[in-house]
């Protein structure tokens, strides 16, 4: 009870919205190398004997790096439950195309090998790359979209009504944002590849890490700077109630064009953030460069978290904001589930997180290594496809 006394319902809004981010960061870094092992697939293995170590790379945790997509979904859910109906009815047919590319994955994994003909391995893995690359372009088109504000509204009664349409997601601000996504994952693929593999495999993929890498530091600056002249933010300007009722329709808001950068000027520290993404890519580049195989891989994690992070951190307190009735826009302190729910899912979060954790750092120290070619060949070692 005292515990439940000191975390205000304030508090736990705050540290909800850090789980979100957690998690967020948490899926792009594990399952993110996974999306890009898949766009890389066609491209960097030209046998039969390459792509299957290439698969063979991520075939003992992409199951488990999926989970956590599942687990952002149930945190959004749970904690933020308007947040979840705008979402997941506006972007309806994009979640549908995401969900759609990701079971190409499963399938091509246990199919690709299971008859030895060309063309039926070649279908497979172009599918891999689907599984790979839709995916990761539109979760960045999402994003973009989310920084514009999504057309949505909210009667008084709390129906939420969106008001957009499919097209209309891919609008050129959107679209950047899903190749800097591509563009991020597929780097973060590379140097999971460099990890995992040698010889000729090895050195393509450090050529595409490398093009990647410079091409993610290179677009996020630039689509910082479009997100300074080109596009609105969004500001509250009536009284701020952090602790009040889930009720976004209690607050003004109007579109400043300078708004997403309002806590950077409160603030300057939070300009490491946006420093990270970048600095985290060059560090990528420079470390495939040099062969520094771990250090590419925990670099170009960085600079996912960086990204991803940037987004919240300009946004605070907005969760997703409204384009068409700004009042509407979802923010941390007013659309959260009550302070009972929040509290007692951070006590069940303290204590199977570490376990999943824990568990997760096991499988990926039993199955450390690399994937080698006799490996394969002989379906020995690491090699289950």
């Amino acid at each position: 009870m005292i515990l439940h006394e000191l975390l205000n319902y304030e508090v736990l809004r705050v540290i909800w919205w850090l789980v979100l981010g957690v998690v967020l960061v948490g899926f792009a870094v594990t399952d993110g190398f996974d999306l890009g092992t898949g766009t890389l697939l066609p491209f960097v293995a030209k046998t039969d004997t390459e792509r299957r170590v290439v698969i063979n790379t991520v075939g003992p945790v992409w199951e488990g790096n999926q989970v956590w997509l599942i687990l952002a979904g149930g945190a959004i859910f749970a904690a933020w439950p308007q947040l979840y109906a705008v979402s997941f009815s506006g972007f309806y047919l994009a979640m549908f195309a995401i969900l759609f590319a990701l079971i190409l994955r499963p399938v091509g994994f246990k199919f690709r090998s299971k008859v030895e003909d060309s063309r039926w391995r070649n279908t497979w893995d172009w599918m891999l790359f689907i599984g790979g690359f839709v995916p990761s372009l539109v979760f960045g088109v999402a994003m973009g979209n989310v920084l514009q504000g999504v057309p949505f509204r909210i009667e008084p009664d709390m129906q939420i009504h969106y008001e957009g349409s499919f097209w209309a997601l891919f609008n050129p601000f959107a679209l950047l944002a899903g190749v800097l996504s591509v563009l991020m994952l597929t780097c973060h693929g590379a140097t999971w590849l460099q990890l995992k593999t040698e010889g000729p495999v090895q050195q393509r993929v450090r050529q595409w890490g490398i093009a990647c890498a410079i091409g993610s530091a290179v677009l996020f600056a630039l689509l910082g700077l479009y997100l300074a002249k080109g596009v609105e933010g969004y500001r509250i300007t009536s009284d701020v109630v952090v602790n009040g009722p889930s009720n976004p329709l209690y607050k003004t808001v109007v579109a400043d064009g300078g708004a997403w950068f309002a806590n950077y000027a409160a603030a300057p520290v939070l300009w490491l953030v946006p420093a990270l993404g970048i600095l985290g890519f060059v560090l990528a580049a420079l470390m495939l460069a040099a062969r520094r195989e771990i250090l590419a891989l925990l670099a170009s994690g960085v600079g996912i978290a960086g990204i991803i992070l940037s987004v919240g951190v300009s946004m605070f307190p907005f969760i997703l904001p409204s384009s068409s009735n700004l009042a509407a826009s979802l923010t941390v302190w007013d659309s959260s589930s009550s302070h009972m729910t929040l509290f007692i899912m951070l006590v069940v979060t303290l204590i199977f997180l570490p376990i999943v954790l824990a568990y997760t750092s096991w499988v990926y120290a039993v199955m450390r290594g690399k994937v080698r070619n006799e490996d394969v060949d002989s379906d020995k070692g690491h090699a289950i496809y």
